[in-house]
């Protein structure tokens, strides 16, 4: 956190970060975490984070990047069916928000409207009185995701950035979700109506990987992607009037609390 607050809050830090958050720097430093060399990290990483390794399937770790990008043990998640319930995409931190024109989604001390992180304001208009969704996912969570519902995807959009940390020090002096690189999908979905799920990278790597499926048809639970090392985010845009939270979480609409929740948890229902 000291490193962070050097780069982020004083003059040296924030030459040295232009360099850091630049695609180079992080296309190098996925190299080196996709090598042979890199599994020294492992290790470590393991025992300052307490991963439960039998949690996992841990065959064919070549680097610390295959390791990041563990797959769960069959049965370690369990994707709620049923068409009228909203899941969860991934683990992570959620907070919640109603989106009127005068939102900022906030992520500790950064804000942004809705239309800014879509680049579209047409479609950003579709979601004026429902929810944005924001997971939070730390290094030391389950770094893959699912669809969180059945439907038929549009082609994928793509916004280029550079990669800040999603630290909350990071988080006061940059508008992070503007700045960082993401994708996201329209989707069409069975119980909710048309929807975005979006996945946004991080600094020093933060690689999207998603399967390639546009204009195809999507099911609830399927692996929609991965991100490789670094701290990542999940958002999903619902429109008005498709989705009835979870009492708990509807209590922290607007607060910026996070509540921890698990891939294929459910954390609503359909309106």
């Amino acid at each position: 956190m000291k490193a962070l607050e050097l780069l982020y809050n004083t003059i040296p830090g924030r030459l040295m970060l232009y360099s850091l958050i630049s695609k180079p720097v992080s296309d190098l430093a996925g190299r080196f975490l996709d090598s042979s060399f890199s599994r020294i990290f492992i290790g470590p990483f393991v025992k300052v984070h307490s991963i439960r390794l039998n949690d996992f399937e841990l065959d064919d770790i070549g680097s610390f990047n295959d390791f990041f990008c563990r797959r769960l043990k069959e049965g370690k998640r369990v994707i709620d069916r049923e068409p009228n319930v909203l899941i969860s995409p991934c683990d992570g931190l959620l907070s919640t928000y109603r989106i009127d024109d005068d939102t900022r989604l906030l992520v500790k001390q950064s804000r942004l409207p809705v239309r800014s992180l879509l680049r579209d304001k047409k479609l950003a208009d579709h979601f004026r009185g429902g929810y944005a969704l924001v997971f939070r996912l730390c290094v030391d969570h389950y770094h893959r995701y699912v669809y969180f519902d059945s439907g038929s995807k549009y082609e994928d959009r793509h916004i280029r950035g550079v990669y800040h940390t999603v630290q909350p020090v990071a988080l006061a002096g940059y508008p992070v979700f503007i700045e960082n690189t993401r994708d996201y999908s329209v989707i069409d979905t069975e119980s909710f109506g048309r929807c975005v799920q979006m996945e946004v990278g991080a600094m020093l790597v933060g690689r999207i990987v998603n399967e390639v499926k546009s204009h195809a048809r999507v099911l609830r639970g399927e692996e929609k992607g991965h991100f490789e090392y670094g701290g990542s985010t999940v958002i999903v845009l619902i429109p008005k009037g498709r989705a009835e939270l979870r009492d708990d979480i509807k209590k922290t609409i607007g607060t910026a609390e996070e509540i921890p929740v698990l891939m294929g948890e459910k954390i609503g229902i359909r309106a």
